[in-house]
């Protein structure tokens, strides 16, 4: 029996998405896994897309196939991941969050693996506030979260600037 893992992210300039690769290909090394890259639904309309220069990158992982909230159920562990926006998770992530209200109320995701990833534009750009606030929503879920434990000694890495906290990535 496989576990299935499911790696939901959502990138705006690629940045959360070639992550979001990295985490799937550590994940494929565990035993017996299915992983699964998945990305929520986009929200801003194609012209402000293009003026931002962001529906160019876009392309690259647009292969990549959109999640349903239902989905969600499916999947014996999650990792999300979603740029940094002033210390909060993205909008297009928390509409899609917002929409789990039926999952939550069946129990659908008590007692499966949840983590989070994040990237930001600089050094201290809100990483933990964006992971712990999304904490939240995984709990009222019923999930079990896992972080990043010390045990990994590059979180300790002092030389040099490095990404990485207990909480996630």
């Amino acid at each position: 029996m496989f576990t299935k893992i499911f790696v939901v992210f959502y990138s705006l300039y690629s940045h959360v998405y070639q992550l979001a690769e990295a985490v799937v290909e550590g994940t494929k090394k565990v035993k017996e896994t299915e992983v699964n890259l998945i990305q929520v639904p986009e929200l801003m309309p194609e012209e402000v897309l293009e003026k931002s220069g962001a529906k160019e990158t876009r392309e690259s992982f647009s292969h990549v196939p959109i999640i349903t909230p239902d989905q969600l159920g499916d999947a014996d562990a999650i990792i999300f991941g979603t740029p940094t926006r002033f210390g909060n998770m993205t909008a297009q992530m928390r509409n899609f969050l917002d929409q789990t209200g039926g999952l939550w109320m069946k129990g659908g995701l008590i007692g499966k693996v949840g983590s989070v990833f994040t990237s930001t534009g600089t050094q201290h750009g809100g990483q933990e506030t964006t992971i712990t606030s999304f904490h939240t929503t995984l709990l009222h879920h019923g999930m079990i979260i896992v972080g990043v434990p010390y045990s990994e000694q590059r979180l300790m890495n002092m030389d040099e600037i490095t990404g990485g906290t207990p909480y996630g990535a």
